[in-house]
């Protein structure tokens, strides 16, 4: 794949255009940068837990030269209103968030989404939705599976166990073994009150991506996001898991596979040509909170991606005008 590389100096975020969307009673907190006109496209970016749109932070000045880039905290998280129910925060809800925001900032074409983590993870559950593809143009996925297409892949591998087949299955298993912790009623949310602080998610993070402190920024409700985001966990892994959904697409995909990535194996995304039309996959040496450790490639990939979906819509407009 060909990169077109960005300006490596353009690290400062300018100064968001803050705004709220609503859905329903959800209020969301929606930040935007760069041009807002017809001729620009919308990029979104959504992150997962513990974050907030801070996560974006070295991303959004590279992409906001040439996108309409917008950012917010998911409900539960930073600035967004927090519900009270584990149900609140199952996938359809999240997923209806991410289409009211897109109706808001880019009502007249389909917006293009990066996403992270369990904002990946939602983008999933929005791009299979019927007519997604006339309100998101592409998808750019970072660290976070579908998790209907996880527990259809699981559940291929044990039904044919041979070594290979079960050695997925059984790593990604390892990899997940913290989700059963989080699941748990009191204990999690009482550990994030006394461990939910910067300074230990720093430490944290240090550990796990091999990052320098100064690439990472969180937002003042860290704490409060770690124990609200653990919803996420409660309200989805053991239905999609235990109950997959037939979940396909006509949104054209990119794949961005760490693989060094403590929560998510790769191999869980083999299959996922099966439920995508039109996939791209690159995978990368890097741990799983790529934003904070390769913002600009991330931007890089990115705008290729973007840029050539508008070449091949521009070359199959042509021949048809032909």
């Amino acid at each position: 794949m060909k990169l077109i590389r960005l300006a490596p100096d353009a690290r400062e975020v300018t100064a968001p255009r803050r705004s709220t969307v609503r859905n329903g009673p959800i209020e969301l907190a929606v930040f935007e940068y760069g041009p807002r006109d017809s001729r620009t496209e919308t990029v979104v970016l959504i992150h997962g837990w513990p974050d907030t749109h801070h996560l974006w932070n070295a991303v959004v000045p590279l992409l906001a030269d040439r996108f309409h880039v917008v950012a917010y905290d998911v409900r539960g998280h930073g600035q967004s209103t927090d519900p009270a129910g584990v149900d609140d925060f199952a996938l359809a809800e999240l997923a209806k968030d991410l289409f009211a925001v897109i109706d808001a900032v880019s009502p007249d074409q389909p917006a293009h989404v990066v996403a992270h983590d369990w904002g990946s993870v939602t983008a999933w559950d929005a791009v299979c939705e019927p007519g997604a593809a006339n309100r998101i143009a592409s998808f750019t996925s970072i660290s976070g599976p579908n998790l209907d297409h996880l527990g259809k892949w699981v559940r291929d591998r044990l039904s044919n166990p041979t070594p290979r087949n079960l050695w997925g299955p059984i790593s990604q298993l390892l990899s997940s073994a913290y989700t059963g912790f989080f699941k748990l009623p009191v204990i999690p949310d009482a550990f994030f009150r006394v461990a939910g602080t910067e300074r230990i998610w720093t430490q944290a993070l240090r550990i796990m991506e091999a990052m320098p402190d100064q690439h990472l920024e969180f937002s003042e409700t860290l704490r409060a996001d770690m124990i609200s985001g653990l919803r996420y966990y409660r309200a989805n892994i053991v239905e999609r898991l235990l109950h997959p959904r037939e979940r396909r697409t006509e949104v054209p995909v990119q794949l961005i596979v760490n693989t060094r990535d403590v929560a998510v194996r790769p191999a869980g995304y083999d299959d996922t040509g099966r439920w995508v039309a039109d996939l791209r996959r690159v995978d990368v040496a890097a741990g799983h909170w790529l934003p904070y450790s390769r913002p600009e490639l991330i931007a890089e990939l990115a705008t290729t991606f973007i840029e050539s979906l508008t070449t091949e819509s521009d070359t199959a407009a042509t021949k048809e005008s032909l």
